[in-house]
């Protein structure tokens, strides 16, 4: 409450004071003191009291006492290495991993999050090297190879580990896998394409690169889906792509060229755009049935225009939150940590998106 005091007659308001709370609190001046100034030997309960006193009284920095009576978090360093800054979908994943840590209540997490320039080994083996010293915990996007197991070891070595995202790597290293069920998610898109291809002829798949562990289990489990599944389809070898969109595109067009009778292809990892742009080139809309990865602008389109059959888009909001949750607890000795973490995947389909 607001006390009044008079002068010439008129009801002037007067602002609470330290005593104010303090008799209504039923304490001292001095522990109220001690309260503001975020003394530890006041209790708990009696803290509590003088900041349900201060509010009822509508003292003006009822705010600072509670916030004096908070307990500190601690602060943990959140190491992210991620590649292909420009592209959308990394864009926002850069976005929901701040977000996650942001909305963290467990502790104040400072998120150190950095592209890499190149996904090639040695350069992404230097990055997660670089966060030694300014970090208690990484994860990376990489590829699976002995320069970034090695990273990961001397890493480890420091007392700093590493989780791997979207695409497994250094496995016996790395604390943690967090993503899709790779094997699952071509086997789905396998299934589509027999599906959705309007008749038989081949199929064509595009990977990012060999040493994408992800990318390899996709082809594995699309290639494995058609041998267990009669079917009039032949299978052709694999593109790589290195994921990026001027080289798929050139590559779509060769492809589409040589064989007239593809009906159906698959990008188990990034660079559609590229598959969408040659499409849309020689193509009539659904006549090629396309199988992606990840809802961006272009993909959704796409799908709207008749090109896209089906995008098949990793959670990032899930995954984000599933990440700092696991990161902060790989920091504490008493939490088990799972050596993998799947998440579902999201299907979109021109039925039911549009």
């Amino acid at each position: 409450m607001i006390r009044l005091s008079h002068s010439n007659g008129a009801c002037v308001a007067k602002r609470p004071t330290i005593k104010d709370i303090a008799t209504e609190a039923g304490v001292s001046v001095a522990t109220v003191n001690r309260v503001l100034g975020g003394a530890g030997n006041v209790r708990e309960d009696t803290g509590r009291t003088v900041a349900e006193a201060a509010r009822r009284i509508g003292y003006h920095a009822v705010n600072l006492i509670e916030q004096r009576l908070m307990p500190q978090l601690p602060v943990l360093r959140l190491g992210i290495v991620l590649h292909k800054e420009k592209q959308e979908f990394y864009q926002n994943f850069a976005s929901e991993l701040r977000d996650a840590a942001a909305r963290f209540t467990g502790a104040q997490c400072d998120v150190v999050l950095e592209f890499s320039h190149s996904q090639a080994p040695n350069d992404v083996a230097q990055h997660i090297l670089s966060m030694q010293g300014r970090v208690d915990v990484v994860a990376a996007t990489a590829v699976n190879h002995p320069l970034i197991t090695n990273a990961v070891q001397t890493l480890k070595g420091q007392g700093i580990e590493t989780f791997s995202l979207l695409s497994d790597f250094a496995q016996g290293e790395r604390v943690n896998y967090l993503g899709l069920n790779n094997l699952k998610v071509g086997r789905g898109a396998a299934k589509m394409l027999s599906v959705a291809a309007r008749k038989p002829g081949k199929i064509a798949i595009f990977v990012g690169g060999y040493r994408w562990h992800g990318h390899d289990l996709r082809e594995t489990g699309f290639r494995g889906f058609f041998r267990e599944t009669p079917s009039d389809f032949e299978i052709l070898d694999a593109l790589v792509n290195l994921e990026t969109r001027q080289l798929t595109h050139e590559a779509t067009l060769d492809l589409l060229e040589r064989h007239p009778d593809v009906t159906g292809i698959y990008v188990a990892g990034g660079g559609m755009e590229g598959a969408i742009a040659a499409l849309r080139e020689l193509r009539a809309p659904g006549e090629v049935a396309l199988v992606v990865n990840e809802l961006t602008q272009e993909s959704q389109f796409a799908m709207v225009a008749g090109y896209v059959t089906l995008i098949n888009e990793t959670p990032l909001r899930e995954l984000s939150r599933r990440l700092v949750e696991l990161m902060v607890n790989s920091l504490d000795d008493s939490f088990a940590v799972p050596g993998q973490t799947f998440l579902r995947s999201v299907l979109h389909l021109p039925e039911f998106d549009n």
